[in-house]
């Protein structure tokens, strides 16, 4: 397994106690003891402080994105599988973290204001990568473009909202119940083997 440098420690750090707590409820001391390092080394990577480190983040997530969905994909036959899965997976981590760890784009977009403006161009960055990654597989699943592209619109603001429902009401059936519509309504189209 390859050690990761000073810098990626940070960014690892960061990415987890964003999952858990948002960028305001996360000090610089935490992200320094998850990381092991010494606070010199924050600012020697980061001399912007915490939000560049955030920034940095937020921008790691996104570019684990594309990979995350290629071996989805390719380990399920139909498209809505290798989705239900994605979800299973998210709803089991929200779950065994008594939820606590839901989408870490999600909890910062909402503590975000106007004057972050750094931040919030990370996360347009990284929500706009989070859809064209699910687009492109859907579009090697014989979607057209606009269809690919609208329907992973649609599920990553059902993913992101149902999750956060289910993690203020400690449940995991408001992602549930919305992924099942979905996919209630995408049904016939599956089983004829016809594309929405």
């Amino acid at each position: 397994m390859k050690t990761l440098s000073t810098r990626d420690k940070l960014i690892h750090a960061m990415a987890d106690a964003l999952q858990r707590k948002g960028l305001r409820g996360v000090g610089v001391s935490e992200i320094l003891e998850l990381s092991g390092l010494p606070k010199g080394s924050l600012y020697h990577h980061f001399p912007g402080g915490k939000n560049q480190l955030a920034v940095a983040a937020i921008d790691y997530i996104s570019s684990q994105l594309d990979k995350l969905f290629a071996h989805l994909f390719s380990q399920h036959e139909h498209p809505f599988s290798a989705l239900q899965h994605w979800l299973n997976g998210a709803l089991g981590q929200l779950e065994n973290s008594q939820f606590e760890r839901g989408c870490p784009l999600a909890t910062i977009a909402l503590e975000s204001s106007a004057s972050d403006s750094e931040i919030r161009a990370a996360l347009a960055r990284s929500f706009a990568a989070l859809r064209q990654a699910l687009a492109s597989q859907l579009e090697q699943q014989h979607y057209s473009s606009a269809q690919a592209h609208n329907l992973a619109a649609l599920f990553v603001a059902l993913y992101e909202g149902g999750l956060l429902q289910a993690r203020v009401a400690g449940s995991s059936a408001p992602l549930q119940a919305a992924a099942q519509a979905l996919f209630d309504l995408t049904e016939p189209r599956k089983t004829t083997g016809a594309r929405p």
